[in-house]
């Protein structure tokens, strides 16, 4: 024993991970999860649990973040991970980097414990849900933005009742799926930017109970319990159910059939409506009929009976005349206006005065404006025509040149265009020619030969 090398607790403990980790390597383990500790760093801290033995499990923040599900106490799972020790504590953990749910059973086992955990909470209680707005004007959908789901989803809103959709493209299946959805439905009912939609369709196509897993997350639960825009639910196919359909207010059993849902029959509501315009008409037409055929039974009588004793008594009263009761009051105006002229005059001649001035002033003022605007006026008309001078063919027949017209007045712009023996008309600057075409094409005059002056010492080159 004396010649036995000496360790540091260091050493002894660096050797020992390095041996468990060489060792073993990469293991894939099952089990049940047991304490499942989240801390503020982001780390999981678990325990990989049977019915005999232990182990103490570490998830770090990264892989976290990466995990398909969020561990939680009692699920079955499959981890993938190395073997290593942890020296400040003398104890060997599980660093998992995968995990998975061991089968179809287990995923069932989870998704009945929160499903009975969200039903006490009351998420699934039949008074939290909403009424569907009966003709909405907008629509969001929250799936994927490529395959047969959103296409089917459109096609069968325009065939039904054309309105505005808004698609907010997620996944709908892997690690990240979860997050995007619920921030989707989150976001629609926080709209920033477009228009509120008035219903929510959540949709995905059929799969397996793991390609739909994420539609059971707490998070999607949870954000779609919260929202105030009426959902529906259209995950998988009718035999399909996940948590988001118990807690959404409308389940569909298709894509196609939340389509249905969101929007009536267009074609359907316009007969409807022309029906009971009919029908309103109709009772309209029959109760006015009614109503002239009581009025001519009732045997009302004449209106001469009945004006015409009030109109005899009316004539047998001795009424004052109408003159002898206004003539006080005229006499009463003549002198109150006798009164009014001979105090007020002048006033009344001052104010006259003072009304005249200001009435020139704005008449001067007036006139000045309208002198100014007709020498605009005129300026503009001299350019105009002067630009319209310059434009004119008339300038081009002073230049000495002829216009070429048919019998109808159409200008002749070629001399392919007239035939032999065809009528036109010349217009030169200062009259009209008639002429016919002869059909004779006219020759260039050949250039004269330039010969040497007689006295020119240069001899001809030819």
């Amino acid at each position: 024993m004396d010649n036995a090398p000496e360790f540091t607790v260091s050493e002894l403990a660096g050797n020992i991970k390095r041996t468990i980790e060489e060792s073993f390597g990469r293991v894939r383990v099952r089990g049940e999860l047991g304490r499942v500790t989240i801390a503020k760093s982001g780390h999981c801290y678990l325990d990989m649990k049977d019915d005999r033995a232990v182990i103490n499990s570490i998830i770090w923040k990264g892989t976290m973040s990466r995990l398909s599900m969020r561990p939680e106490e009692g699920m079955e799972v499959i981890v993938e991970g190395k073997v290593s020790t942890y020296p400040g504590r003398s104890n060997y953990q599980l660093v998992i980097e995968k995990m998975e749910l061991a089968g179809e059973g287990a995923l069932m086992a989870l998704l009945e414990r929160r499903k009975k955990a969200f039903a006490a909470e009351g998420l699934f209680d039949a008074d939290r849900k909403r009424v569907l707005p009966f003709m909405p004007k907008v629509i969001g959908v929250v799936t994927s933005p490529t395959g047969a789901v959103i296409r089917d989803i459109l096609h069968r809103i325009e065939d039904r009742f054309p309105v505005h959709v808004l698609v907010w493209p997620v996944l709908v299946q892997g690690d990240k799926a979860a997050q995007q959805i619920a921030g989707a439905i989150t976001g629609f009912n926080h709209a920033d930017g477009f228009p509120r939609p008035d219903v929510l369709i959540v949709a995905r196509g059929g799969g397996s109970l793991e390609d739909l897993w994420c539609f059971n997350e707490d998070i999607v639960v949870r954000a779609a319990a919260n929202s105030k825009i009426p959902l529906i639910s259209a995950v998988g196919h009718e035999t399909d159910w996940t948590l988001i359909d118990y807690v959404s207010d409308k389940r569909a059993p298709t894509p196609t059939g939340a389509a249905e849902v969101a929007v009536p029959v267009r074609d359907d509501w316009l007969e409807t409506v022309a029906d009971l315009g009919l029908r309103l008409m109709r009772g309209l037409r029959r109760s006015v009929n009614d109503r002239e055929v009581r009025l001519r039974g009732a045997r009302l009588p004449h209106l001469n009976t009945v004006l015409g004793p009030p109109t005899q008594r009316f004539d047998a009263a001795r009424l004052p005349s109408l003159a002898r009761l206004l003539d006080p009051k005229r006499m009463r105006l003549n002198a109150f206006g006798s009164r009014l002229v001979d105090g007020g005059s002048a006033q009344l001649r001052r104010r006259t005065q003072d009304h005249a001035q200001r009435l020139n002033r704005v008449q001067g003022a007036l006139q000045a404006s309208a002198l100014r605007g007709l020498e605009d006026r005129r300026n503009r008309l001299d350019r105009a025509a002067s630009l319209l001078d310059a434009y004119s063919y008339q300038g081009v027949l002073k230049r000495g040149y002829a216009l070429v017209t048919d019998v109808d007045g159409g200008v002749i712009r070629s001399a392919e265009t007239p035939a032999p023996g065809q009528g036109v008309t010349l217009t030169f600057a200062d009259g009209k020619r008639a002429a016919v075409i002869d059909g004779a094409t006219a020759r260039k005059k050949p250039a004269k030969k330039q010969s040497s002056p007689p006295n020119s010492p240069q001899a001809s080159l030819f």
